[in-house]
């Protein structure tokens, strides 16, 4: 009995102290859950907040990569403007700018290259310049000596065409000076205005030189001439049977006048005489003309109708529009082509009929051209019409035109393509001394070989 009692107290004993290891190892595994937890809080408070930091730093470097975003799409906002603005500008120029590889390879090609040979930038980018433009005069070799020497190449005044068709043109190739790119620009700049002016200041300056000097020659000459034209007049007066001076001095040498006089005319010495002073009288002419070259525009100018004296200078000329040709003479057809309701001009009646008659005289000539013959149907129009602030005179004729290099000096003191003796070379340019200088107004040729010739001259309205 009191064994089994101690056996229980025992049992009882080693529970009681089984539960309380049990009761403190809970206690100690609460203060580690206790621990466990308020680290876990402790590590996640801690985690929250480098969740926060990390959110805001990325909410900063999103809001940077948007502000990047925004001045990128700004500046390239601006980048297409000015790109926009820059070919604004390229292809509002007149001039021609083609931009090219060192191979010849075009990468740019504004309006007026488009303009001036049809094609467009879309069909000419990408192809090789020679296959676009055959025309321009830019070399492979060119190009490659513009590139490497990094020095501009300038061509003036490069002529297309022929005659009065021919346009000049400035060609420049500069090279594209860039580490990154290398090729060149064609720029081409159409300077016939400024040709054509140039040519038509030396053209005046050389006339007035001329002018100056044909004066001085004039007056030179003027001087035996008279006295030459005296000289037959008394050859004549001292030889008239009609003179009582000269029957008494016969009488007193022994002779009759009669008889001076009829041998003279047997021997043909009034012909010689004759044609002495028609030679003279021409050389007068010629001097006159001379001294146009000179002379201020002191003529008494009026109202005059055009119409009417061109039909007053078509009377005077009748004489010249008589053709000779192999099956016989052949008239000229004069056709008029008069606007209706002309207003009258302000010039000197007698000049511009002197005018008119040069230039009609010149184109019967140029009928009679024994190399190139007469038209099968010659004509000469005459045209007269007015437009705002000035009428136009045209004698056009369908005769065997002249070459640019005629037409250029057409207007020149003494220039002629006739044989020597039968042309001074004085009329027309007499005849633009007269339009130009005691008018000013201008007159221009407009000519083509086997087509005929054109002269226009213009009179302002005052």
């Amino acid at each position: 009995m009191i064994g089994g009692d101690i056996e229980a107290n025992t049992l009882l004993w080693a529970l009681v102290a089984l539960q309380t290891i049990i009761i403190i190892g809970i206690q100690l595994s609460r203060s580690r859950y206790k621990r466990k937890k308020e680290d876990l809080g402790q590590a996640q408070k801690n985690l929250e907040q480098r969740v926060i930091e990390r959110t805001n730093k990325l909410r900063n470097i999103n809001n940077q990569l948007y502000d990047e975003i925004a001045k990128h799409e700004i500046t390239e906002e601006l980048l297409r403007e000015t790109q926009d603005y820059l070919n604004s500008i390229i292809n509002s120029m007149p001039s021609v700018l083609i931009g090219i590889t060192r191979q010849g390879v075009i990468t740019h090609w504004n309006t007026a290259a488009a303009r001036i040979t049809d094609i467009e930038a879309k069909e000419a980018l990408g192809q090789h310049l020679a296959e676009v433009y055959p025309d321009l005069p830019v070399t492979t070799e060119m190009i490659h000596e513009t590139i490497d020497k990094g020095v501009p190449q300038i061509n003036e005044n490069i002529q297309h065409g022929q005659d009065n068709h021919a346009q000049h043109s400035d060609l420049t190739i500069y090279p594209l000076l860039s580490s990154e790119i290398s090729g060149a620009v064609i720029r081409l700049d159409d300077v016939t205005m400024r040709v054509r002016i140039e040519t038509m200041m030396i053209q005046n300056e050389k006339m007035m030189s001329l002018g100056e000097l044909a004066a001085g020659m004039a007056h030179e000459i003027n001087n035996p001439l008279s006295a030459i034209l005296h000289g037959i007049q008394n050859i004549y007066r001292r030889t008239s049977p009609d003179l009582d001076q000269n029957h008494r001095i016969a009488d007193d040498i022994g002779i009759k006048v009669e008889q001076v006089h009829a041998y003279l005319k047997a021997r043909d010495i009034f012909k010689f005489l004759d044609a002495i002073r028609e030679a003279g009288d021409r050389s007068a002419r010629i001097v006159t003309n001379m001294l146009e070259f000179s002379r201020s525009n002191n003529r008494d100018h009026q109202l005059v109708s055009l119409p009417e004296l061109l039909e007053h200078s078509l009377e005077l000329a009748k004489n010249s529009f008589e053709l000779q040709t192999p099956e016989g003479s052949e008239q000229l057809e004069v056709v008029k082509e008069f606007d209706v309701d002309l207003p009258l001009v302000r010039c000197s009646p007698t000049e511009m009929q002197q005018v008119i008659l040069n230039l009609l005289r010149n184109a019967c000539q140029a009928f009679n051209d024994e190399e190139y013959g007469a038209p099968l149907y010659p004509k000469i129009t005459l045209r007269i019409h007015a437009s705002a602030g000035s009428v136009s005179i045209e004698v056009q004729d369908n005769g065997p035109g002249m070459s640019e290099a005629v037409s250029r000096h057409i207007f020149e003191p003494f220039f002629t393509t006739k044989e020597v003796g039968k042309g001074t070379g004085l009329g027309l340019s007499v005849t633009y001394f007269i339009v130009t200088e005691h008018h000013d107004g201008t007159i221009e040729v407009e000519s083509y070989p086997g087509k005929g010739t054109n002269f226009i001259i213009t009179l302002p309205l005052r």
